[in-house]
């Protein structure tokens, strides 16, 4: 029995040995000299980082249940990558990071990825350097950028170099923010600039078992003295909730398959639109669902009060229902999503009422504000969708800053250059209506389903508009009230319980005119007639037809509409 440790290997022993001739073939064999020694020295090189990675570094990486950066990159695509930028010294200085281009379904896409089996992904000035001629590159030539972020941080041996390093590639990816897109999928531990860096990109796709943040839980417990996990400091549910994760997936390779479904929906830069998708969805379709959600909502017990799942509405909407949700962990009162109408891409924002009402929160401010400006810097036309009683009031959220989350997302909507177009569903009260891209604000287009209540205020507006009446019928309580006292002692009760019913009876009478005043608010004011009179409605439109109404007036937009990079003024913003 051997005594020594076998140790596993991925190598075949019946394979061939591994000879590289540099002889054109069928060339008569001659003596060699310094051109084969300078042949072999250069794939020597070219191979050396690949080659002097240990079966062992490997399996450590599968171990973790992480794939090496190779394998990522197969699961892209199918293509060979043309890798570019191939910079690396004696002791490895910038083989820790991969630089090259792919193919993903005809195009050019510009990608990075840490090599953790070499010196764990860590960046030194000549990774940093790579990354910053990749990123101006992907720039100059307009190619969207992928990036595989797996890395230990700055190479402590290289000094400042790695510092530099990252400074010259936070440096270079922000001169590109706004001209390409990119998606950063992060993979294994990253801290400090490795968590920086990707958080530059337009989007951050996080998988389970992965951490990302300021600084690891060992820093934070030598600072703060406070134990944490990686999990509850810089994990996916942490950051899928506070907007910093984008998206949040189960494993590695559901991050890069769903950054390949996400390509789909993104141009190539600022210059052009996203890829049209020819659809065999009739745009004429009738939307008969959404008629029989709106039907089964409005005709329950809590009648226009009832809430529902704006998402299906798009859905039914959507070419063959597919769409693709942004920030889903993040503030649910607001659905924001890229979907295809007749095969041209779209973006949605819409108010939730199955969560909070619909109502419009910091966190759901902030998201639709950072939506509407990819739209509008990408050429992505845009669909509202709007169904909320206004902006969520409260102690909290004035201390969160509420005005100035408010500000962020009307003035995102304010400065749309691409065509849009406002659906109101429902409710629209107040000043959640007039900074929710209508006329006023910019929209072309703003249309409204037979079920909108657009009023200044909501029920409680009654109380202005009826204040006299209101005024007679609360004064007309204590009357009643007495006068039933009166009635029940002469008919023998005591008078504890003749004050108790009377009181009784007199609330139950107030409310019920409070009740007739609703309705008669809900009537002659909830309603669209009056918008739609002084043109800040132009049209109503049926449930089943929303497919098609909306799809005929976007494809009339977009044809009168020229994609190309922003030019107007760049306005302070939040």
């Amino acid at each position: 029995m051997a005594k020594k440790a076998i140790k596993p290997s991925l190598k075949n022993p019946f394979d061939a040995a591994e000879t590289v001739d540099f002889t054109i073939p069928g060339e008569i064999a001659g003596t060699t000299g310094g051109y084969e020694v300078a042949m072999k020295e250069g794939y020597d090189l070219i191979q050396r980082p690949i080659k002097s990675v240990s079966v062992a570094q490997i399996e450590k990486q599968h171990f973790k249940k992480r794939m090496t950066v190779w394998e990522r990159i197969r699961v892209l695509t199918a293509e060979e990558p043309n890798i570019l930028f191939q910079n690396w010294g004696k002791n490895l200085d910038g083989a820790s990071l991969v630089t090259g281009i792919l193919n993903i379904h005809g195009r050019d896409v510009a990608l990075y990825g840490h090599d953790f089996t070499v010196r764990a992904g860590s960046m030194d000035a000549t990774n940093g350097r790579k990354l910053a001629n990749l990123f101006k590159m992907a720039g100059e030539k307009g190619i969207p950028v992928i990036g595989m972020n797996d890395s230990a941080g700055a190479y402590v041996p290289a000094g400042v170099g790695g510092l530099d390093g990252y400074a010259e590639a936070f440096t270079a990816l922000r001169k590109i923010s706004g001209v390409v897109p990119s998606i950063m999928c992060m993979f294994g531990f990253n801290a400090g600039g490795g968590s920086y860096l990707p958080r530059q990109g337009s989007f951050v796709i996080q998988p389970s078992d992965t951490f990302f943040g300021l600084t690891g839980p060992g820093v934070v417990k030598s600072v703060l003295g406070e134990d944490v996990t990686p999990e509850e400091l810089g994990g996916p549910k942490v950051h899928g909730g506070s907007g910093v994760a984008d998206l949040t997936v189960s494993d590695e390779v559901a991050a890069l398959r769903t950054a390949v479904r996400l390509l789909s929906y993104l141009p190539d830069n600022n210059s052009v639109m996203s890829p049209f998708q020819e659809t065999s969805d009739p745009l004429d379709r009738k939307t008969w669902e959404i008629n029989t959600l709106l039907k089964k909502a409005f005709n329950s017990p809590t009648g226009f009060n009832t809430p529902f799942d704006v998402s299906l509405i798009i859905q039914q909407i959507c070419d063959h229902g597919d769409y693709f949700e942004m920030q889903p962990g993040r503030a649910r009162n607001v659905v924001t999503a890229f979907g295809r109408l007749g095969g041209n891409v779209v973006g949605f924002v819409a108010n939730n009422s199955s969560v909070d009402s619909g109502q419009i929160d910091v966190d759901a401010a902030l998201k639709i504000a950072r939506f509407n400006r990819f739209c509008n810097i990408y050429n992505i036309p845009m669909i509202f969708m709007e169904d909320t009683t206004g902006f969520l009031p409260g102690r909290e959220q004035e201390g969160r800053g509420i005005v100035q989350a408010g500000r962020a997302m009307l003035d995102s909507i304010v400065d749309i250059r691409t065509p849009r177009i406002l659906l109101i569903l429902r409710n629209a009260y107040g000043g959640a209506y007039a900074s929710y891209n209508n006329y006023p604000t910019g929209a072309d287009l703003v249309l409204a389903l037979p079920t909108t209540r657009l009023a200044v205020m909501g029920p409680a507006g009654k109380e202005f508009v009826y204040k006299d009446e209101m005024r007679k019928v609360r004064s007309a309580v204590q009357a009643r009230i007495k006068q039933g006292v009166h009635e029940r002692i002469a008919a023998g009760a005591d008078g504890e319980s003749a004050q108790k019913d009377a009181e009784r009876e007199g609330a139950d009478w107030l409310r019920t005119q409070e009740a007739e005043l609703n309705l008669r608010y809900e009537k002659e004011l909830m309603n669209p007639r009056e918008a739609l009179s002084l043109g800040s409605i132009s049209s109503l439109v049926m449930p089943t037809d929303l497919r098609k109404v909306l799809g005929e007036n976007m494809n009339f937009f977009l044809r009168h509409y020229k994609a190309g990079p922003m030019q107007s003024v760049q306005r302070e913003f939040y």
